[in-house]
Parts: C-alpha cells; structure tokens; sequence
C-alpha cells in the first residue's frame, strides 16, 4: 500500500508538472468561456519625429494638385503639371527632431502627435486656400517599423505597411517563438514621443494579453523573447563539454610527445 500511494504521489507531480509546462509553451490560455468578447480597439498611429510619412494629394484635374507633390528626384520648388498622381513616385517627408516636415507651397508644418487622419484634415483646409475645390489627401507611414530579438526562428527589424500591428503579428513575421522560449515574460522596449524608453513585461500565455494596451505595437518598438533556463544550462553545457573535450586532446597530444621523447 505504500508503495502505491507513493507512486501515486510521483504520477500526480509528474502530472502537474506537465500541465503547468504545457500551458507555459502556449499563447492565449482563456480563462474566460471560448469565443468570449475580449482585447480593444486598436489604437491610432500618430507621427512621431523621426518618421518618415508618404502624402498624396490629388483633386479632379491632376494638373492642379501637381504643385502639392514631388517625386522621387524633383528638385524641390519643381513641378511637371504633365504628370499625374497615376505617374509619380512619390517623395517621403522625413518628421525632423522638431516634428516638422517641409511641404511643397505650405512650408514647414507641425504633424507630430497627430494621426492620420487629422494631419489629412489639417492639410485639406490649408491647401484648400489654394484650389478651387477641396482636396483628398492621403496620409501613410512609410517606415513603419519593429524589431524582434532573442528566442525566435528569424529575429530581425521589419517594416510593415500596415499601421496597427500586433504583438504576435511580429512574432509571426519572425517565425514565431521557438520551443525554448519565455512566453509569459516578452519584454517590450517602447520610446516615448519625448524619448524616454519604458520596459513592459508581456505574458503572451494568457488571453488577458489581448486587453493590454501594449498589445499593439508602435514605430520602432522592440521585443525580446528570452530564452528558458533549461535552454542557457544546455548552451552552457555544450561551451563547457567542447573546452574539457579540447583541454582533453591538448593533454593527449603531449603526453605522446612525453613518451616519444623518452624512447
């Protein structure tokens, strides 16, 4: 009989052992009902300085919003009213340490801390002052960009075209986490519009993590995924193995060189 509870003891720890592993190597453990309502809206890209931003603007004759764009190569000041927006490259506005860009006719403008959507409301009333009609103007970050370090297949900086982009969106561009990962510590760096940096600890296994307000990322985030104990003690291990393996060699090689010395 003792024996038995005992090895029953062994089976329930193994047991818990290997639920408490498993839900460690898995996102979005719910612990609300499935399909239950959860995260939040995403929020909106606001231009920060540093970023660069592609605006287009185009009206009902392409000759006359001509003056508003520059294409890549223009010299500034110069336009073609022979090419439409259909024909252009355009040029990206580079936000200066200011939050300034320089804009064709309207000169330096203030856009950082807005979104897209007001710096398009802010330009269509400026430069309707000088068309006859009002304008559609586009705005989009054209570097738009995160990096992903540590335990991923492809670690890497990416630039996305996309303004709303996810945590595990990124771990996806990175190939995913590996099996040696961290999951409920992801540390995320994010510099603030004022240039402090803040650390946020992220844990990806829960489904709480669709609420966090850091679940989206901003421009030039990073993540890092470390890496498991068990995964640093085997790196450790394998260091340690190949210098004994190599002091090991080096001891036989002059030993033989001993012997065929006192032959």
């Amino acid at each position: 009989m003792k024996h038995s509870s005992l090895l029953a003891l062994i089976a329930a720890a193994l047991l818990a052992t290997g639920c408490a592993s498993y839900k460690k190597s898995t996102y979005l453990n719910a612990a609300a009902p499935p399909n239950a309502a959860m995260g939040r809206p995403a929020p909106e890209w606001r231009v920060m300085p540093g970023d660069e931003i592609t605006i287009t603007v185009s009206t009902t004759d392409p000759e006359v919003s001509a003056p508003f764009y520059r294409n890549i190569g223009q010299p500034k000041g110069h336009t073609n009213p022979s090419t439409g927006m259909g024909d252009a490259r355009l040029l990206n506005y580079l936000v200066d340490s200011q939050g300034l860009i320089d804009f064709p006719v309207l000169g330096r403008l203030s856009v950082a801390g807005l979104t897209a959507r007001q710096c398009e409301a802010m330009l269509r009333g400026k430069l309707s002052k000088h068309l006859s009609e009002v304008p559609n103007v586009t705005v989009r970050a054209a570097n738009f960009k995160v990096s992903v370090l540590g335990e991923v297949n492809s670690p890497g900086t990416f630039t996305v075209t996309d303004e709303r982009l996810s945590v595990m969106q990124a771990l996806a561009l990175a190939g995913d986490m590996t099996i040696n990962s961290v999951r409920d510590d992801v540390q995320l760096l994010r510099t603030a519009p004022d240039g402090t940096k803040h650390i946020v600890s992220l844990d990806l296994t829960s489904d709480s993590i669709a609420s966090s307000p850091y679940y989206y990322l901003q421009q030039n985030d990073v993540l890092y995924v470390k890496p498991t104990r068990a995964r640093v003690r085997s790196n450790s291990l394998s260091t340690n193995t190949s210098t004994w393996i190599s002091m090991a060699s080096l001891l036989v090689t002059i030993a033989s060189l001993v012997v065929v010395s006192v032959r």
